[in-house]
């Protein structure tokens, strides 16, 4: 282990199988409202329409990206340990900003499609 107590590793698996099932089923959502849009012939810009300013659309993709955030750093870092020995703190705290990162930026990309052009 890299320092992490046990009861912390214990709340990471959880925390990474209750991630994969929500990004399960976001994923599929996800899928089925691509395919909706492509076999009804919506442009990119009819996408954008339709999404700008739904605060519904805003909701679950925050979710989506939340889910991201806490599942792949946790991933991520499983395979540094086992793959590449890093046990560190230092792990830790990589992961956690990319952890953050992606949650930021996530964040980011969603309110940009919400809110609309600037």
């Amino acid at each position: 282990m890299s320092g992490t107590s046990a009861k912390t590793e214990t709340w990471l698996w959880i925390a990474q199988r209750a991630s994969a099932a929500l990004l399960a089923l976001c994923v599929l959502v996800h899928l089925v409202t691509i395919i909706y849009a492509v076999r009804h012939g919506l442009s990119g810009a009819a996408i954008l329409e339709r999404t700008q300013g739904n605060a519904a659309g805003l909701a679950f993709y925050s979710l989506f990206v939340l889910a991201i955030a806490v599942h792949a750093p946790i991933g991520l870092r499983t395979l540094c340990q086992e793959w590449l020995g890093w046990r560190t703190a230092s792990l830790n705290w990589c992961i956690t900003v990319l952890a953050l990162a992606l949650f930021v930026f996530g964040l980011r990309a969603g309110w940009a499609v919400f809110a609309g052009p600037a």
